[in-house]
C-alpha cells in the first residue's frame, strides 16, 4: 500500500480531485500530516468520512517502523528503519549549536562504490520513494515533539546516492520544503552527490535553492578514481565544469566534502592540490574525520594532521570548515549499522 506521505501538494489536489473532492481538501490534509503530524486517518475531524474511509483503504500513514536505535555520549541517535517490504534503512540525528540535523537515506543499499564508505557494503536493492523519506524526517520530529524541538536542517547523505533516485529525491525535498508541510526552508536543505554530471546539469537548469554538496575526497583524477569509480565515468575535469557553470548559473554556494583518510588523502600537497582545483570558485571545504569502518581497512587522520590540512588550505585563499566528529561510539558511517543487522539475520 502506498504511503500518503509520498503525494506533493499539487499531486494530492489531483488524486483527491479524481475522488471528487474540492481543491481545499488537499491543504487540509497536510495540515494533519505535518502540522498536526497525526498518525490515524480517522483523527482527521474535518475531512468527510467517505473520504477517511478511502483513505484509509488506499494509503498508509506508516511506511516504516523503528526496530534500532544508537545513541551516541554527544547525542548523535542513529535510526534503523524497517520498510513495509522489509528492507532497512538508516538515519541519523545530530544535535548542533544552530539546531538539530538530520541526515537521510535516499536507497536501500548503494553502488557507488566507494572504498572508504559502509553504504557499500550491502549493494543497492532498490531506490527510497519520496514518501520513505518523508517518512524518516516523521518519525524523528514527532519524538522531537516531545522535547519541544523542531528539525532545522535535512541532509540527504545517508545510504544512497541521491542523484542516481533524483526524481524521488526532489519530490522529497518539494513535500518538506513545502509552507503547507513541514515548512523547512530550502537553504536548511542539502543535496549531496558523489558527482553524477548529467543530474547536476538539471539540478542546475531547475534553479532550485537547495543546497549542492559534492563527495570530492580526492583532489587528483588518479586519487579519487581510487577511492571513488564514479569518477571514471565523470573524471575531475569535467565535473568541475558543470560545477562552475551551476554554480555561475545560480549564484550559490557549493560545499565539497573531503573525509581525511590517513597517509591517503591528507598531505601537504594533497591540500596544495585541493585549493587550487577550487580556487576562484563560490565554494568551501568542509573537512570530515572519517568513520572507520572494519571492513575497508582505512583510519582517521590524526587531529593535528587535520587542522595543519585546515591550515593550509586556509593560506591558500580557500574556505573550509574542520568538523568534529559525531557519533564515534556508536555505528556512525553510513550503512555500518544495517550491515551489521543484515549479518545478524
Amino acid at each position: 500500500m502506498q504511503t500518503i506521505y509520498d503525494l506533493s501538494l499539487k499531486q494530492m489536489e489531483e488524486m483527491l480531485a479524481q475522488k471528487g473532492q474540492k481543491p481545499y481538501r488537499a491543504k487540509q490534509l497536510y495540515t494533519w500530516l505535518y502540522k498536526k503530524r497525526v498518525d490515524d486517518f480517522a483523527k482527521m475531524t474535518d475531512l468527510p468520512a467517505t473520504l477517511i474511509e478511502t483513505l484509509q483503504n488506499e494509503y498508509t500513514l506508516q511506511p516504516m517502523a523503528e526496530i534500532e536505535r544508537q545513541v551516541a555520549r554527544d547525542k548523535t541517535t542513529k535510526y534503523l528503519f524497517e520498510m513495509n517490504d522489509g528492507a532497512s534503512v538508516e538515519t541519523v540525528l545530530m544535535h548542533f549549536h544552530f539546531g538539530e540535523s538530520l541526515c537521510v537515506s535516499s536507497q536501500v543499499g548503494c553502488n557507488m562504490g566507494c572504498t572508504f564508505c559502509a553504504s557499500g557494503l550491502l549493494k543497492k536493492q532498490r531506490d527510497l520513494t519520496a514518501g520513505e523519506m518523508v517518512g524518516q524526517v516523521m518519525h524523528v520530529q514527532k519524538l522531537l515533539d516531545e522535547e519541544g524541538k523542531r528539525l532545522n536542517n535535512i541532509v540527504i547523505m545517508g545510504t544512497g546516492e541521491p542523484f542516481d533516485n533524483y526524481d524521488n529525491v526532489m519530490r522529497f525535498c518539494e513535500i518538506i520544503n513545502s509552507d503547507h508541510g513541514l515548512a523547512i526552508g530550502a537553504r536548511h536543505i542539502t543535496i549531496s552527490t558523489c558527482g553524477i554530471v548529467p543530474k547536476i546539469e538539471e539540478f542546475a537548469k531547475g534553479k532550485y535553492q537547495y543546497n549542492l554538496a559534492i563527495s570530492l575526497h580526492a583532489p587528483d583524477d588518479t586519487l579519487r578514481s581510487r577511492l571513488m569509480p564514479v569518477n571514471h565515468a565523470y573524471p575531475l575535469n569535467v565535473l568541475m565544469d558543470a560545477l562552475r557553470s551551476y554554480s555561475e548559473d545560480n549564484h550559490r554556494r557549493l560545499t565539497f566534502e573531503y573525509i581525511l583518510l590517513r597517509d591517503v588523502n591528507d598531505t601537504d600537497e594533497h591540500a596544495v592540490q585541493l585549493a587550487k582545483l577550487v580556487r576562484g570558485m563560490n565554494a568551501y571545504i568542509n573537512l570530515i574525520p572519517y568513520n572507520q569502518v572494519d571492513e575497508h581497512g582505512y583510519r582517521t587522520a590524526d587531529e593535528r594532521k587535520a587542522l595543519h590540512f585546515y591550515d593550509v588550505l586556509m593560506k591558500n585563499g580557500v574556505k573550509a570548515t574542520l568538523r568534529s566528529k559525531h557519533g564515534e561510539d556508536i555505528d556512525a558511517a553510513c550503512g555500518q549499522l544495517r550491515a551489521r543487522h543484515e549479518r545478524n539475520q
